[in-house]
């Protein structure tokens, strides 16, 4: 007789449980989804900190930027071309020597006393070649022994000069004037043909290789004005043109070769050298300027927040910020060009953004701006 009862008590339970379970699950959420909202009204509502900046035109010189290296007009690692043991060095490390230099002497041996004795050869051959002549002239002898007499002249002179020229192979001479580098061979040393002796490089004027992208060939030319920054010096631009465009494209990364020459009077940049590297194309125009924090990127579109008055209910005047779409351009140093979407003379937010909304209320503080250097050059850190 009670079961019934019990039954309908324990249904009652159950379904008080589950009512209890749908509030928490879904009332929960929808009073969550209402609190959030109410935040986000009264937040909204709230006048929020900005720095600002009037936008300006400003010249705008169309640029290419590269990275590459500093190469010395001409450089090589001198060595020996025969063995022999190191008899003299007339050099020091580091030193500027002019071409010709005599820098390193082999040691001589039995070389001289050989050259000596071909020497005296060749002047026997060349006493009897003369006198020859005369007995022909006054045919006491044949042709052919006067034809004998002078291929056995040339024959020793031949061997003079080849004597002289392994004397001169152990002479080693800077081949072109330049900077030496540091000393790897001490007197006594035994060489062996192409022992590395001693680096030389002319410093004055360098080469600059770097590569631009296939796509850029129609705006690069020989005579081209190039700048170029070096870590070393920071604040120091160095000018220079554009003197050789490789025939070949590299097919791996579609690059082709670009070699610039600049004057390196101080000999402050040296061969290896890591540079950026700024071209300049095409004829300067005049863009909208912004720093690059101004800029918000967005998969939709690039927007920036623009400052306007507006008058409320109560008739006083506040400043508002609403979210315009515009166009970017090219970048320079911390700057961006805007070629749509704003206009000269329009108040941008350059730093606060990320609380603002469409028609958020602001306030200006300008003690504080973002970079907007033209020609920023970060720290090496």
């Amino acid at each position: 007789m009670s079961t019934a009862p019990n039954m309908k008590r324990r249904m009652v339970v159950m379904l008080a449980c589950v009512g209890t379970l749908f509030f928490l699950v879904f009332g929960y959420g929808v009073f969550k989804n209402i609190m959030i909202a109410k935040f986000l009204a009264g937040f909204s509502n709230q006048v929020q900190t900005v720095a600002t900046i009037s936008a300006a035109t400003s010249p705008w010189q169309p640029q290419l930027n590269s990275v590459g290296s500093v190469a010395a007009v001409n450089g090589a690692q001198l060595s020996a071309e025969i063995p022999g043991i190191v008899d003299s060095i007339h050099f020091e490390s580091g030193a500027d020597v002019p071409e010709g230099a005599l820098l390193v002497t082999l040691r001589a041996n039995s070389d001289p006393a050989v050259l000596a004795q071909l020497q005296a050869a060749a002047a026997l051959a060349k006493i009897t070649y003369d006198r020859d002549v005369k007995q022909f002239e006054a045919k006491a002898v044949a042709q052919a022994q006067v034809d004998t007499d002078r291929a056995n002249l040339a024959a020793a002179q031949a061997q003079v000069q080849g004597q002289q020229a392994l004397i001169a192979e152990k002479s080693i001479r800077a081949p072109f004037a330049g900077r030496l580098g540091i000393r790897q061979v001490n007197p006594g040393q035994y060489l062996t043909a192409g022992t590395p002796i001693v680096t030389l490089e002319q410093l004055n004027p360098v080469y600059m290789d770097f590569y631009l992208p296939q796509q850029s060939l129609a705006q690069v030319g020989t005579g081209q004005d190039v700048q170029v920054a070096v870590d070393a010096y920071p604040e120091q631009v160095f000018a220079g043109k554009i003197s050789a465009i490789d025939p070949v494209v590299d097919t791996g990364s579609r690059n082709v070769h670009v070699r610039a020459t600049l004057q390196n009077d101080k000999l402050q940049m040296l061969p290896g050298m890591f540079a950026t590297i700024t071209v300049s194309v095409g004829t300067p125009q005049d863009y909208i300027t912004l720093p690059q924090t101004a800029i918000a990127y967005n998969p939709y579109g690039d927007t920036v927040f623009v400052v306007s008055h507006m008058t409320n209910a109560a008739g006083k005047d506040q400043l508002v910020a609403n979210e315009v779409f515009v166009t970017t351009g090219d970048t320079r140093g911390d700057q961006v060009a805007v070629t749509s979407g704003i206009k000269p003379g329009d108040v941008i937010v350059t730093a606060g953004q990320l609380k603002l909304r469409n028609g958020s209320l602001v306030s200006i503080n300008n003690s504080v701006q973002p970079p907007n250097d033209p020609n920023a050059n970060p720290p090496n850190e």
